[in-house]
């Protein structure tokens, strides 16, 4: 901006911008209620399905990214009952090179197992530890994996709930 004496003006001279009427309120996105939410059970057999990909569809039902009311800080999802995790199949050399590691928290505390020893000793943690490295590592996937139950067998004490069958993609089971 150039002042009659010729020189730029160095401060800029902002006018206010002229208000728009309003023409309403806006939309709200819904949120769904704890209380509106309507949490199912459902049981998957594990028998012969592939690791990865039996986990990657239990963990969307277990998020509620299956259901309309999904919102992703808020628990939607539902109740999963794994069973017969001890028959769960990977493909490849992973029963032989996939290993499983944990830590005592003490020096030189490092436990290494692979695939086959471990499914031999605890089937339903090669299955959780699947599931919930799919899950948010936060607050909200430590919830979620509440819900995860996982049995070893094809028997599991939660028949009351009345349990859906859970129908996999079938290209997830093992050929």
């Amino acid at each position: 901006m150039v002042l009659e004496n010729g020189f730029h003006n160095p401060i800029p001279i902002f006018l206010p911008m002229p208000q728009r009427a309003h023409s309403g309120a806006m939309n709200k996105t819904p949120q769904p209620s704890p209380e509106s939410l309507d949490r199912q059970w459902f049981v998957v057999d594990a028998a012969d399905q592939t690791l990865g990909r039996l986990a990657s569809e239990v963990a969307q039902v277990l998020r509620g990214k299956n259901k309309p009311t999904f919102t992703p800080h808020m628990d939607t999802g539902d109740f999963v009952v794994i069973i017969n995790a001890e028959k769960v199949r990977v493909s490849g050399n992973k029963p032989t090179q996939k290993v499983y590691r944990r830590h005592s928290g003490r020096p030189g505390g490092m436990k290494t197992e692979t695939f086959v020893h471990l499914q031999a000793r605890l089937p339903e943690r090669i299955v959780e530890k699947a599931i919930k490295g799919m899950l948010p590592h936060n607050a909200l996937g430590r919830q979620l994996f509440r819900k995860l139950k996982v049995y070893r067998g094809a028997e599991h004490p939660h028949s009351a709930q009345q349990p859906q069958i859970l129908a996999l993609n079938p290209s997830a089971s093992a050929q």
